[in-house]
């Protein structure tokens, strides 16, 4: 099955990726071209959406040093 932007965007978004973050990715190709490949990689391991979205979320939090749970305690 192949993974649509919306769907990629929709699915981080869920879990709580930041809006500017997936705004930045999302309009240079060469990003979005390599977290497409990241996603289709971990779909060839196996994993689902949900799955994905949650292994990539938490990496995207780590690299931007945010904490995901401060970060819903704000809002």
């Amino acid at each position: 099955m192949e993974i649509t932007n919306l769907d990629m965007y929709q699915r981080l978004r869920d879990f709580h990726v930041p809006a500017p973050v997936l705004d930045e990715i999302f309009a240079h190709e060469e990003d979005l071209a390599i977290l497409t490949d990241a996603w289709k990689a971990l779909e060839n391991e196996g994993l689902k959406g949900d799955e994905i979205a949650i292994h990539l979320s938490k990496l995207f939090f780590k690299a931007l040093d945010i904490d995901p749970d401060q970060e819903s305690a704000e809002k």
